[in-house]
């Protein structure tokens, strides 16, 4: 094998890193045991593309952009399933005896041999994202899986008519080969799903076939489409993992069940409605293994952390996470319970369901089926000592009304409720009676937010708006002339869509004297805008512009998510 330069050596060479962060890297890597490329990107000192180029220029090996690139699906012949995911490898193209493989790590050597063994051809690695490769694993393996199961399906189906399914373990990604192949596709739907982030998989009957489409990043995309004939088997499979009644079909149901991937825990929630072609369903991810995020994660800063901050301290009242569905208000909430948790205090949550395990906080799940409702569970929990009580979402008004009581008494209270903003919150606190002396009395603090796409930090440009662009996102028109704003071109890392991951963007209302005193009196919207408005609060509209001046964001994903009008 060819003599090529020290990684070390061609980064420091090349002033890409200084001597001391090397030598600081090689510390953490004695430690650590990974590899020297891999303990500089986990440490921030230099990106994964700068780590690709080294490696491109001490290897000599090609960089593959593998969002641009259409892997025929009969290479999933070539490399073993297993293989690639265990060393993070795909196949992209044959040359005679030559096999192309797109690596994250080239120096793996180990990974080649193995690969070349199993292949009996010779190897040519070369370079791309880890985020990329990933993706590709997901894509030309999961499609190929869903084809074969497809085609099983359709022999069987025509060869022995309907089968009957069992109940398989929820394994996801093991060798499921010998598996009927209702589970088989089942199952590479699910991983699919997984692989791509998707919080939530739809699977919805058309005239002539079922599609399934997967929500990422808040935005669905259209991922397959399922023959129309294999449409009852695969309803059926998803019925049986989730405990769902199989033969009903005329009503709605809702159902549960653990899968296992990748030595993570996914929690599956299954809901299906009846549609003029079918039953729909859809599948909700839930990744029980996710850690709890802090409040810089979150993405609070500045004047709401302060907010956020005084919220902490309270002993008693009623805090509520406001947005619509999908806004990330769990989240937040799971947030301050976890900074709540300490062995001072006795905290009790409910439920539905328990989307993340908290050691030292007792968790209480919802079963509306056995008369364990939020109102119900409520009641009891008060005769459980508890200093601070969780509850996942004020749906009803005897809730709302158990829980402004509680913190009347002297307990503090953390839930969520689907509203927009933090004024349609207390519209919606009075359609469902509760009244204004309550409200002003046990309110301490709202927190409204929604989720943004954030700008892929690898393909992020700047550009100059148009003056009809500021308007839009409510900045000033004669800002046109110099002010800078960012957006992404599309690459690897990001999949051609210029966007990657999200953050939330928060108003936090903290209620004083003038807010109490419009809200218990009643008095016109004006005069509680206007006491809001005293009282230092931001809307989410403004807090958006900060990011987007930051360049977090993006004017047209401001557009899409946030009332200008704010």
């Amino acid at each position: 094998m060819a003599k090529y330069t020290k990684l070390g050596d061609l980064l420091t060479s090349t002033g890409v890193i200084t001597e001391e962060q090397l030598a600081q890297a090689l510390q953490l890597q004695r430690v650590s045991k990974k590899r020297l490329g891999q303990v500089l990107v986990d440490n921030a000192i230099i990106s994964e593309m700068q780590l690709i180029e080294a490696l491109r220029l001490q290897l000599g090996v090609e960089f593959i952009d593998l969002g641009k690139v259409a892997i025929p699906s009969e290479m999933t012949k070539m490399l073993p399933k297993s293989i690639a995911r265990k060393h993070q490898m795909v196949p992209v193209k044959v040359m005679g005896n030559d096999l192309y493989i797109a690596m994250v790590d080239p120096l793996n050597f180990i990974a080649i041999e193995e690969a070349k063994v199993a292949t009996k051809r010779h190897i040519i690695p070369m370079i791309s994202t880890s985020a990329a490769v990933s993706r590709a694993i997901v894509t030309l393996y999961g499609n190929e899986g869903v084809r074969l199961a497809i085609e099983d399906m359709q022999r069987e189906s025509a060869e022995d008519g309907v089968r009957m399914l069992g109940r398989d373990a929820n394994l996801i990604g093991e060798d499921d080969s010998s598996s009927a192949p209702a589970i088989r596709l089942v199952n590479s739907i699910i991983e699919r799903g997984i692989g791509e982030r998707a919080s939530d998989i739809h699977l919805e009957p058309q005239e002539d076939s079922m599609a399934v489409r997967m929500r990422i990043d808040g935005i669905i995309h259209a991922v397959l489409t399922v023959p129309k004939e294999l449409q009852p088997s695969l309803i059926s499979r998803i019925k049986i993992m989730c405990g769902m009644e199989v033969t009903e079909r005329r009503i709605p149901q809702d159902g549960r069940a653990i899968v296992r991937i990748k030595m993570r825990e996914i929690d599956l929630r299954a809901s299906t409605i009846p549609t003029i072609y079918g039953e729909k369903v859809v599948l909700r991810l839930l990744d029980k293994n996710a850690q709890i995020l802090t409040p810089k994660g979150l993405g609070i800063e500045g004047e709401n952390l302060e907010k956020y901050e005084k919220l902490l301290v309270l002993k008693q009242g009623v805090i509520l996470m406001v947005g619509p569905t999908g806004s990330g208000k769990s989240s937040t909430m799971y947030t301050m319970l976890d900074q709540l948790n300490t062995e001072a205090v006795n905290i009790v949550t409910l439920e539905d369901p328990v989307e993340y395990s908290m050691a030292g906080i007792n968790q209480v799940q919802i079963n509306e089926k056995l008369g364990m409702t939020f109102a119900s569970g409520l009641r009891s929990i008060l005769r459980q000592d508890p200093d601070i009580i969780g509850v996942g979402e004020i749906r009803d008004g005897i809730t709302a009304e158990i829980a402004m009581r509680a913190a009347i008494t002297g307990h503090l209270v953390l839930s969520t409720i689907h509203t927009s903003g933090v004024l349609s919150a207390l519209d919606r606190l009075a359609d469902m009676g509760v009244a204004p002396y309550m409200m002003s009395s046990a309110l301490e603090g709202l927190v409204s937010q929604r989720l943004v796409r954030r700008v892929c930090p690898q393909c992020r440009e700047r550009y100059q708006p148009t003056a009809e662009e500021l308007l839009r996102v409510g900045l000033p028109a004669e800002e046109a002339g110099h002010l800078m704003l960012y957006r992404g071109k599309g690459c690897p890392e990001c999949f051609g869509t210029g966007y990657r991951g999200r953050i939330a963007v928060f108003e936090i209302l903290l209620f004083d004297d003038a807010i109490r005193h419009a809200v218990h009196e009643q008095l016109p919207r004006a005069d509680l805008l206007a006491a809001i408005k005293d009282s230092g609060f931001t809307s989410l509209a403004d807090n958006c512009r900060v990011l987007l001046r930051e360049g977090v964001t993006t004017a047209q994903e401001m557009i899409r998510t946030i009332n200008i009008t704010d």
